[in-house]
């Protein structure tokens, strides 16, 4: 998808998305028992114009990727899931696993805060022209992770993205990331996609 938004082929990127959309509703008509899924907002949006996942049984929707911001995590909430279903916005990849957002509070005026899954990864915000340096809570930095398993070790790997630094919160107490997006100190802009 990101190729193709990358070569301005939005038509065949479009097409492709209805594909995907098409597929997910094709198993979620054949398969009365599936209650949660996972998704990007861009692909949420397209599956919520053609059906209501709540009347569907859908119980949970995982949402993750840098379009996840406060405005769509509210937008999703009250619009498309329709305050019945669940939302549980995710950011990660695979040398981190699944961060976990912080347990939803209107009172964070719909911030979308993750904390990553601890022990097995750590996410720093580092300052980007200074990277031993974590910014202050509340500052926009590099998003820095470190990952440690048994397998596999990956020290302080700069992300692609970008976060202001939150604080440790009850349920996931060490530090967090908020409001991520792509990475504004690359030379040319990232392409995101509906991935």
């Amino acid at each position: 998808m990101v190729k193709l938004i990358g070569k301005g082929r939005m038509d065949v990127m479009i097409e492709y998305r209805d594909h995907v959309i098409n597929q997910g509703l094709t198993l979620l008509r054949a398969h009365e028992n599936i209650r949660c899924l996972f998704t990007t907002p861009k692909l949420l949006e397209a599956l919520c114009e053609k059906v209501s996942l709540a009347r569907m049984g859908i119980q949970g929707v995982f949402c993750g990727g840098t379009q996840l911001t406060a405005q769509f995590n509210r937008f999703a909430r009250e619009e498309l899931l329709e305050g019945k279903v669940e939302l549980v916005p995710t950011y990660g990849n695979t040398l981190m696993g699944l961060a976990c957002h912080k347990p939803f509070d209107p009172a964070d005026n719909y911030s979308v805060i993750y904390h990553p899954p601890c022990p097995r990864a750590m996410i720093e915000v580092v300052d980007p022209d200074e990277p031993r340096k974590v910014v202050e809570y509340g500052q926009l930095g590099r998003v820095r992770l470190t990952t440690l398993t048994k397998e596999f070790f990956m020290p302080r790997f700069p992300e692609r993205d970008e976060a202001i630094r939150r604080p440790p919160c009850e349920k996931y107490p060490w530090d967090g990331a908020g409001d991520v997006r792509p990475f504004s100190g690359f030379a040319v802009p990232v392409v995101e996609g509906v991935y």
